[in-house]
């Protein structure tokens, strides 16, 4: 097959795939079904909670921390996606990453408060992290699954759903410490 006739069969079968996403998200995640207001409530609190929790003072160190688990997240989601491991099965639009109601809110939102908390009380933040992070994928992510609206695939399970949020969250944390150090310097 040559190059053009990949991107034929890429640009086809993606308006195939994203016309099924369409009516899929029509027909059982709209604005008509519950699910559907789920996950508009996961966006929408957690940015509620923010505004009135948030300490305004440390604000631009406390988003990039919250920035930086959101883009990680979403990154690393649509990779799991596009493969099948995790799949996000309502969202707010088909246009969307699936699961951009967790990725953009209910996970940053999240960590930057237990951040925000430990900085300021000289907590643990590893401790705190930990445990925030088995209270998401052990209890929020199976209470998802039972629900019905995340599917683990191929192998995939909360465990590793559990150390890749571990994981993103101390690389987030690094990266906003090494930018503190900068700006002191």
């Amino acid at each position: 097959m040559s190059y053009k006739e990949y991107w034929e069969r890429i640009f086809d079968n993606n308006d195939k795939f994203n016309s099924l996403v369409d009516s899929y998200w029509q027909e059982y995640s709209s604005f008509g079904n519950w699910q559907f207001w789920v996950v508009v409530f996961l966006m929408v609190f957690p940015l509620l909670l923010l505004i009135f929790m948030v300490d305004r003072k440390r604000i631009f160190e406390l988003f990039f921390f919250g920035y930086t688990v959101h883009i990680l997240w979403t990154y690393i989601d649509i990779i799991l996606e596009r493969h099948n491991y995790l799949v996000h099965t309502y969202f707010l639009l088909p246009q969307l990453p699936f699961a951009l109601n967790l990725t953009a809110s209910t996970l940053p939102v999240g960590f930057l408060l237990v951040y925000q908390y430990c900085t300021e009380k000289k907590k643990n933040f590893y401790l705190y992290t930990v445990i925030l992070s088995a209270i998401f994928t052990f209890g929020f992510a199976t209470i998802e699954s039972y629900l019905g609206l995340v599917e683990f695939r191929k192998g995939m399970n909360q465990f590793f759903l559990f150390l890749l949020d571990l994981g993103i969250v101390l690389v987030s944390f690094w990266f906003t410490r090494i930018l503190l150090k900068i700006k002191e310097r």
